[in-house]
């Protein structure tokens, strides 16, 4: 299964240009609000004129997806034959839950006859793939999946099985999730968030810091090699252990799992260790962005340097940003002790 093309949005912009430049030029401050960091995306990024009459009714949830997806179709450079179909696969931990409560608010304050009908139409989970659908024109298969463990591994898996099996030549796959002030209150209250604005992916704590973020990511996979290809997933592992030998390996550390102390076992295999977190910020599909940074420094033969360093167990770090020879990543995200996955990208 190939990478084709990659759409991204996130706290620094719009596209995979702005997350390369984002990972080269490494961490910056979140912005606050009430003393609270969070990495959020601004509304200026998500205003597209050629977009606005298609989805001039959607909400902050769905923009994010569509406009991340149409990018990573018109970044695959792929045109579709008039008999062919794209699968849509769009997974969340939360769905837009913003539009959620603000529906069930809107009952409690007018009753069910004086509530939104588009709405309660954007509250439904399904809505932001029904939204991209419509941009691209699409007819083929179209799927929402929702997970708080492993949401970006689930759909790579179910994109892989439709690739297989030959219901669509070509899959979008991506992951979304929204910032609300719900989720920041519940996240003051059951969570510990880092004072200074930093994730530190390396400390390997069993109650680490996080930073809230919101965003997008997109992937165009194939079934063959396209003209624009950033990589291969060969290998997606739910709770196994890996057949391929890395030449990196990519952690999703950044303070949303609660106890992150297991990392600390696959860091010690003495391979350059790398995670990238603290450029996008805490989210549940945080596993999407550390994937699209994966890709990146396959097709550009690029290691990026980690954006925080702090490393009191002298782990091999990727401490520079340059150029070299990368043949394999893997991508790991653990939940529990008994449950680690792994993606395996090879050039």
């Amino acid at each position: 299964m190939f990478i084709s093309g990659i759409g991204i949005i996130f706290t620094r912009g719009r596209g995979i240009d702005s997350f390369e430049n984002a990972l080269m030029q490494g961490w910056t401050d979140p912005s606050w609000t009430d003393s609270f960091p969070a990495y959020r995306v601004a509304k200026e990024v998500l205003s597209d004129a050629a977009l606005s009459k298609k989805i001039r009714r959607a909400d902050k949830f769905s923009k994010m997806a569509v406009f991340s997806a149409l990018d990573a179709f018109k970044d695959s450079g792929i045109t579709l034959n008039s008999n062919e179909t794209i699968g849509i696969i769009l997974a969340t931990a939360f769905g837009p839950h913003t539009t959620t409560f603000s529906f069930i608010d809107d009952i409690l304050d007018y009753g069910d006859a004086g509530v939104s009908p588009t709405k309660f139409s954007n509250s439904v989970h399904n809505a932001a793939a029904s939204y991209i659908s419509t941009v691209l024109g699409s007819c083929g298969p179209t799927v929402t999946l929702t997970d708080f463990s492993y949401p970006f591994q689930n759909a790579l898996l179910l994109a892989e099985s439709w690739l297989k099996e030959e219901r669509c030549k070509h899959v979008l796959c991506g992951c979304v999730d929204e910032l609300s002030v719900v989720m920041e209150y519940a996240c003051k209250m059951k969570m510990k968030t880092a004072e200074d604005g930093k994730i530190r992916p390396f400390l390997f704590s069993d109650c680490p810091v996080s930073v809230l973020g919101e965003g997008a990511a997109f992937f165009m996979l194939s079934e063959e090699k396209c003209k624009n290809n950033y990589g291969e997933v060969s290998e997606i592992k739910l709770f196994g252990e890996s057949k391929n030998n890395p030449d990196i390996i990519i952690i999703d550390a950044d303070g949303m799992t609660g106890d992150e102390s297991d990392y600390e076992k696959i860091s010690n295999t003495g391979l350059p260790l790398a995670g990238y977190s603290p450029v996008f910020g805490s989210m549940k599909i945080g596993s999407a962005f550390n994937f699209a940074a994966a890709s990146l420094m396959l097709k550009k033969q690029h290691v990026y340097r980690c954006p925080v360093l702090d490393n009191h167990s002298q782990m091999n770090l990727c401490s520079s940003t340059s150029e070299t020879n990368i043949t394999g990543i893997n991508c790991v995200r653990i939940c529990r002790s008994d449950q680690i996955s792994i993606i395996n990208i090879k050039k």
